[in-house]
């Protein structure tokens, strides 16, 4: 697959088969994506990558933590940002198909929180990928993992796979660190899905929208 083909194809899985992914194609990927540019080549990304019973004690002991309203239920790392226009009516556009083809009506907080559960069941997933960088850090590092974790995307959809990157899993961050041993210097930062994706899903016909190339560029010294 080119590079434009795969950039064009990559999507957020929202439903997987369980087919299993091997080993070894978990490393390929790993390794290809391990070329991403990082400021000053520190290359800060750390990745812990589950599958088997450690996935299923992982989904099991996070899913029953979230249920008693915890103190960790936002992530470790500061979070100030406030989401302004433009920005709000596209992420309430893209929930409001999202939840749509789910057939979750709009104030349904019950069917809301078994979907948003689902997150930490991997959608189905059979390999998860958690995310982790050293606590001392400034922001430009957060820009290199990102960085990073595009060309895990890009390289899982070269070789038939697919993902869901996933910001939902730096929540509840302390049953994660405990059961992956995480380091306490380290932030939880985001996960991923990993696997193949399940085709018959309604959920996976979602295409999020993208502004074109006049929206966001602005050319200086062009003839």
């Amino acid at each position: 697959m080119q590079l434009d083909e795969a950039l064009k194809a990559r999507k957020s899985v929202r439903a997987f088969k369980p087919d299993p992914v091997p080993l070894e194609l978990v490393k390929e990927i790993l390794d290809i994506a391990r070329w991403s540019p990082s400021g000053t080549n520190i290359q800060p990304w750390k990745v812990h990558v589950v599958a088997g019973d450690v996935r299923r004690r992982l989904e099991e002991e996070v899913l029953a933590h979230r249920e008693t309203d915890p103190a960790d239920k936002i992530a470790e790392f500061p979070r100030t940002s406030k989401r302004k226009e433009p920005y709000t009516t596209r992420m309430r556009t893209l929930g409001k198909e999202m939840y749509g083809l789910l057939g979750i009506p709009k104030g349904d907080q019950a069917a809301n929180w078994r979907q948003w559960g689902r997150n930490y069941q991997f959608f189905d997933a059979p390999v998860g990928l958690i995310f982790t960088i050293d606590k001392d850090l400034d922001a430009m590092s957060f820009l290199d993992i990102g960085i990073f974790m595009q060309s895990v995307m890009l390289a899982a959809k070269a070789r038939g796979l697919d993902t869901c990157s996933q910001g939902a899993w730096n929540n509840f961050w302390s049953v994660t660190r405990r059961v992956l041993n995480v380091p306490e210097d380290e932030y939880i930062i985001c996960g991923m899905s990993l696997g193949y994706a399940d085709e018959s899903a309604p959920v996976n016909t979602l295409i999020a929208g993208r502004e074109p190339v006049e929206s966001f560029a602005t050319f200086h010294g062009f003839e």
